[in-house]
C-alpha cells in the first residue's frame, strides 16, 4: 500500500512538471502596441486674405494762428475693409495689407469768438507688415503710408475739405481661428499733416491713434 501511494505521488508530480514545462513554452501575448499621434502640420501663413475692421480713433488737432493757437481733442468711430497678401518664410512672415474706411473722427473747441472743428469722414492705409509665426499666433508690426480727408470748419465763416497723404506706423496680433478664418487686434497711429483753413494763414492738424479688430478670410 505504502509502495502505490509513493507511485502515485511520482505520476502526480511528473504531471505538475511537464504542465509546467509546457506553459513556459507558450508564446507571451504582447501589449497592444500604442497608437501614434495623429501629424498635424504647422499653420502656414502665405496667401491672399479679404477682411473687416471696426473700432475707434482719438487724438488731437492744432490750430494755428491767425485764428488762436490751440488744440483740441477728436474722436469717433470706424469701419471699414482690408485686402492683403502674406509670405511665411521659416517662422518670418513678410506681409502687404491695404484697407479703407469710413470715419467719424472728429473735434471741436472755441476759437476767436466762434468754434473751430476738424472732422475726418473716411481714411486708409497701404502699409507692409511684419510678423513672427507661432504656429496659429502672429504678432507683428507694420507701417506704411495713409490717406485721408481733412475737414475744417469755423462756425459762421466757413468750411474746407482737403484729402491729405501722411503715414502710419503700428503693431497688433492675429490668431487662426478656424478653417480659413483669421481674427486680429491692431493699433496704428496715423499722421495726415497739416491742412489749410477758410481762414488764410491759419491751419489745422490731424493725427490720431486708432485701436481696432478685424476677422479675415484666407484664399
Amino acid at each position: 500500500m505504502k509502495r502505490l501511494v509513493l507511485a502515485g505521488l511520482g505520476a502526480l508530480a511528473v504531471v505538475t512538471i511537464m504542465e509546467s514545462a509546457n506553459a513556459a513554452d507558450l508564446p507571451r501575448r504582447h501589449a497592444m502596441p500604442a497608437k501614434a499621434p495623429v501629424y498635424e502640420a504647422p499653420y502656414n501663413w502665405t496667401g491672399f486674405y479679404v477682411g473687416i475692421n471696426g473700432g475707434g480713433g482719438f487724438g488731437r488737432s492744432d490750430i494755428s494762428a491767425p485764428i488762436s493757437s490751440g488744440s483740441y481733442d477728436m474722436s469717433g468711430a470706424l469701419v471699414g475693409g482690408t485686402l492683403g497678401y502674406n509670405y511665411q518664410m521659416g517662422q518670418v512672415v513678410f506681409g502687404l495689407e491695404g484697407d479703407a474706411a469710413w470715419s467719424n473722427i472728429r473735434g471741436s473747441a472755441p476759437c476767436a469768438g466762434t468754434t473751430c472743428e476738424t472732422r475726418n469722414n473716411w481714411l486708409s492705409t497701404a502699409r507692409g507688415r511684419l510678423g513672427y509665426a507661432v504656429d496659429r499666433f502672429m504678432p507683428y508690426v507694420t507701417g506704411g503710408a495713409a490717406f485721408g480727408d481733412i475737414k475744417t470748419s469755423i462756425a459762421g465763416v466757413g468750411d474746407t475739405r482737403t484729402t491729405k497723404a501722411g503715414w502710419t506706423v503700428g503693431g497688433g496680433i492675429e490668431a487662426a481661428i478656424a478653417g480659413p478664418w483669421t481674427a486680429k487686434v491692431e493699433y496704428l497711429y496715423v499722421d495726415l499733416g497739416e491742412t489749410g483753413t477758410v481762414v488764410p494763414g491759419a491751419n489745422a492738424s490731424f493725427h490720431t491713434n486708432i485701436v481696432r479688430a478685424g476677422v479675415n478670410y484666407r484664399f
